[in-house]
């Protein structure tokens, strides 16, 4: 996070922006958990797990070159396009409640987004390496141009954050596609019952707002560092 100070002393506003990214990201993982939580304990009344449906939803689109692996820690979930694989937290691997079946088509939406060559996620993975830098540097490129007073390193520190995010910003469009494709799945496929296909939806809503929140975070921020470059 960026202190106010190097561009002529900390400030309520920076203090007052530090407290609403820091509100929007505490109430967006407190609501996923709390979310999750619930219909955790919801079974899905379909008699197969989490991993089991997400094979199954892969399968019907005909993808069936993508492995299922476990992962450690809780709501750790993702596909990893480098290995074609669904890391699946223990609980939505093997479990089969209303969240470890949402959570688990949810990763394999991503898959078939690669299997289909959805646009925004060729995005984001082309951005991964730029982003991956960026992230690094930036901070070191804009504190060394307060020490040192060149302008140009502030402004090229800037860019550099910019660059991360551009990257937030398209994962938006990637995270909701991959819930759109689970919920069409869940909503067709025989064995859930009304409520059990709303509790999935809200697992996944609540799931996105994370990526929201970040991304609003981080604009909330930008538009800081670009506000104070150029009054300073």
């Amino acid at each position: 996070m960026f202190y106010g100070y190097p561009y002529g002393g900390f400030n309520t506003g920076y203090l007052l922006l530090i407290i609403i990214c820091t509100a929007i990201g505490l109430g967006a993982q407190a609501y996923i958990k709390r979310t999750y939580a619930r219909w955790s304990k919801v079974p899905a009344q379909m008699g197969e797990t989490g991993a089991q449906v997400a094979t199954d939803m892969l399968h019907a689109q005909g993808v069936t070159n993508v492995g299922v692996v476990p992962v450690a820690g809780e709501l750790t979930d993702h596909y990893d396009p480098r290995d074609n694989n669904l890391h699946l937290s223990r609980e939505n691997l093997t479990g089969g409640s209303v969240a470890s079946v949402a959570v688990a088509c949810h990763e394999a939406g991503h898959a078939l987004q690669r299997a289909t060559g959805y646009v925004p996620m060729r995005m984001r993975s082309a951005l991964v390496p730029v982003v991956n830098a960026a992230s690094s540097m930036w901070i070191l490129v804009f504190f060394a141009g307060i020490i040192l007073n060149v302008a140009g390193l502030t402004t090229f520190a800037i860019i550099l954050y910019a660059c991360t995010v551009l990257f937030q910003l398209v994962t938006l469009p990637v995270e909701i596609d991959a819930s759109r494709r689970a919920v069409a799945y869940i909503s067709n496929r025989c064995g859930f019952d009304r409520t059990a296909e709303e509790g999935a939806r809200s697992v996944l809503i609540a799931a996105a707002l994370t990526y929201v929140a970040a991304a609003l975070v981080s604009v909330l921020q930008l538009l800081y560092l670009l506000s104070r470059s150029r009054n300073d």
